[in-house]
Protein backbone atom coordinates (compact mmCIF):
# COMPACT_ATOMS: atom_id res chain seq x y z
CA UNK A 1 0.00 0.00 0.00
CA UNK A 2 2.98 2.24 0.73
CA UNK A 3 3.98 1.73 -2.57
CA UNK A 4 0.81 2.74 -4.42
CA UNK A 5 0.60 6.03 -1.85
CA UNK A 6 4.16 6.38 -3.36
CA UNK A 7 3.37 5.85 -6.56
CA UNK A 8 0.53 8.24 -6.76
CA UNK A 9 1.86 11.28 -4.90
CA UNK A 10 5.12 11.11 -7.30
CA UNK A 11 2.47 11.14 -10.31
CA UNK A 12 0.50 14.49 -8.85
CA UNK A 13 3.93 16.05 -8.43
CA UNK A 14 5.13 14.98 -11.90
CA UNK A 15 1.67 16.60 -13.00
CA UNK A 16 2.15 19.88 -10.49
CA UNK A 17 5.62 20.13 -12.72
CA UNK A 18 4.45 19.61 -16.06
CA UNK A 19 1.31 22.35 -15.53
CA UNK A 20 3.90 24.58 -14.16
CA UNK A 21 5.65 24.40 -16.96
CA UNK A 22 3.42 24.28 -19.74
CA UNK A 23 1.76 27.02 -17.63
CA UNK A 24 4.70 29.51 -17.99
CA UNK A 25 5.74 28.26 -21.54
CA UNK A 26 1.93 29.65 -22.38
CA UNK A 27 2.41 32.69 -20.53
CA UNK A 28 6.28 33.77 -22.51
CA UNK A 29 4.89 33.08 -25.35
CA UNK A 30 1.67 35.00 -24.55
CA UNK A 31 3.64 37.88 -23.49
CA UNK A 32 4.39 40.80 -25.77
CA UNK A 33 8.50 40.34 -26.36
CA UNK A 34 10.85 39.64 -29.37
CA UNK A 35 11.87 35.92 -30.65
CA UNK A 36 14.78 36.26 -29.12
CA UNK A 37 14.10 36.73 -25.61
CA UNK A 38 10.94 34.36 -25.43
CA UNK A 39 13.59 31.73 -25.94
CA UNK A 40 16.12 32.99 -23.28
CA UNK A 41 13.57 33.08 -20.95
CA UNK A 42 11.64 29.85 -21.90
CA UNK A 43 15.37 28.22 -21.57
CA UNK A 44 15.88 29.85 -18.51
CA UNK A 45 12.88 28.57 -17.25
CA UNK A 46 13.51 25.01 -18.65
CA UNK A 47 16.93 25.02 -16.71
CA UNK A 48 15.25 25.70 -13.41
CA UNK A 49 12.92 23.09 -13.80
CA UNK A 50 15.09 21.04 -14.40
CA UNK A 51 16.75 21.64 -11.67
CA UNK A 52 14.04 21.73 -9.50
CA UNK A 53 12.82 18.86 -10.43
CA UNK A 54 16.15 17.14 -9.70
CA UNK A 55 15.95 18.27 -6.29
CA UNK A 56 12.56 17.02 -5.55
CA UNK A 57 13.72 13.56 -6.99
CA UNK A 58 16.87 13.81 -4.61
CA UNK A 59 14.87 14.48 -1.71
CA UNK A 60 11.87 12.01 -2.84
CA UNK A 61 14.87 9.04 -2.76
CA UNK A 62 16.23 10.14 0.60
CA UNK A 63 12.85 10.13 2.62
CA UNK A 64 11.94 6.62 1.21
CA UNK A 65 15.64 5.22 2.14
CA UNK A 66 14.35 6.63 5.44
CA UNK A 67 11.64 5.15 5.78
CA UNK A 68 13.25 1.61 4.20
CA UNK A 69 15.16 1.87 7.42
CA UNK A 70 12.18 2.66 10.05
CA UNK A 71 10.49 -0.44 8.77
CA UNK A 72 13.44 -2.37 8.39
CA UNK A 73 13.86 -1.70 12.15
CA UNK A 74 10.18 -2.05 13.11
CA UNK A 75 10.21 -5.60 11.62
CA UNK A 76 13.59 -6.78 13.63
CA UNK A 77 11.98 -5.47 16.74
CA UNK A 78 9.22 -7.55 16.38
CA UNK A 79 11.13 -10.23 15.27
CA UNK A 80 12.80 -10.06 18.72
CA UNK A 81 9.85 -9.72 20.52
CA UNK A 82 8.41 -12.36 19.13
CA UNK A 83 11.43 -14.18 19.71
CA UNK A 84 11.41 -13.04 23.52
CA UNK A 85 7.35 -13.78 23.93
CA UNK A 86 8.36 -18.44 22.49
CA UNK A 87 10.99 -18.20 24.94
CA UNK A 88 9.13 -17.12 27.95
CA UNK A 89 6.65 -19.27 26.71
CA UNK A 90 8.85 -22.39 26.80
CA UNK A 91 10.99 -21.53 29.21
Amino acid sequence: MAREQGGSAGAVFVAFLLGAVTGAAVALLSAPASGEETRRRLSEKARESKARAGEAARQGRDFIGRQRETIATAIERGRDAYREASQKENG
